[in-house]
């Protein structure tokens, strides 16, 4: 099994959608630990319509959308980080976290603690808008501080070579390439945007 972790720099930057480019060209398999929110397609529905890949069972399936500690409380629950472990699958995994680096598992563990845990390779992905200058410098100190392995920062958006360029110097990241606005969001539109995609860099790092 060779896992890579997708993680992003907040909410709502593109996370699914990349992860769901990534698990089609990488050919692999994809796994969400923890759904929060079940009104709408799933990301586990989104990434399998996206990259006609096989998708993993969640290890928590919560109603609520919400950060996963909240949602788990809202049901009575708590997540048992234990229940986590990376699965044993043939070939590639793709695993893509929750909101941001720091989102909470519990009041006591956040994502970032299990990445640490699993000791598999990071993506970091950034919005290309305003404000991703910090939120992608602080997600890095935090992964790196954490000892996490960071492949590169992918970016989603509208192009701003000078703000993307600013992040892989300042942060000393590598680039690994931007998704720009798709629509319609299918299949082909994906794997054609993925061709600006450093594939052989996220390779090598697997």
């Amino acid at each position: 099994m060779k896992p890579v972790i997708v993680t992003g720099t907040d909410t709502g930057v593109g996370k699914t959608v990349f992860a769901a480019g990534l698990t089609a060209a990488l050919g692999a398999s994809y796994w969400k630990p923890v759904q929060a929110g079940l009104e709408d397609a799933t990301d586990s529905e989104v990434v399998a319509a996206l990259s006609g890949r096989p998708t993993l069972p969640e290890a928590y399936r919560l109603k609520q959308p919400a950060s996963p500690h909240l949602a788990a409380e809202t049901e009575g629950l708590r997540i048992d980080t234990a229940r986590l472990a990376l699965p044993q699958v043939e070939g590639r995994l793709v695993v893509e976290g929750a909101g941001g680096v720091m989102v909470p598992l519990t009041r006591e563990v956040s994502y970032l603690d299990v990445f640490a845990r699993w000791s598999a390779p990071v993506i970091l992905v950034a919005r290309t808008a305003l404000g991703t200058i910090n939120h992608t410098a602080l997600s890095l100190a935090a992964l790196r501080g954490a000892g996490c392995r960071v492949v590169g920062v992918a970016f989603m958006g509208a192009p701003e070579p000078e703000v993307e360029d600013s992040i892989a110097q300042i942060c000393r990241v590598r680039h690994l390439g931007r998704v720009g606005p798709l629509a319609p969001l299918d299949p082909q539109s994906l794997a054609r945007a993925f061709e600006a995609i450093d594939l052989p860099a996220i390779e090598a790092a697997l």
